[in-house]
């Protein structure tokens, strides 16, 4: 099948009309926004640990647990001590949040 005035076509620059433009415009302020919202999100949202927390991952029956308290919640779990593997964790944790471990 013979395609009449392909190669014109082919070398011809693309036209962008108005619809294109707007269309591109649009694309551009959209990725715009979420780039300056993202930037406002990660600006506003701090990742620092409370100095009051006590957080420890460790080996549990069904995978990794996870231990996170802060404040009063914190005062009492390092109080009240552990026995299993995951003390001496517990113990660093309880000491750099700066509470005291278990009975001491």
């Amino acid at each position: 099948m013979v395609m009449f005035e392909q190669s014109r076509r082919l070398s011809e620059p693309l036209r962008w009309g108005r619809r294109e433009k707007a269309a591109i415009a649009a694309l551009l302020s959209c990725v715009a926004i979420a780039l300056a919202a993202l930037g406002v999100h990660a600006a506003t949202n701090s990742s620092s640990a409370r100095a009051d927390c006590v957080k420890i991952e460790f080996a549990s029956t069904l995978g990794g647990g996870e231990l996170h308290a802060c404040g009063g919640k914190a005062r009492q779990v390092c109080a009240g001590g552990a026995s299993s593997g995951e003390a001496a964790q517990l113990r660093d944790a309880c000491r750099r949040a700066g509470f005291p471990f278990g009975n001491s």
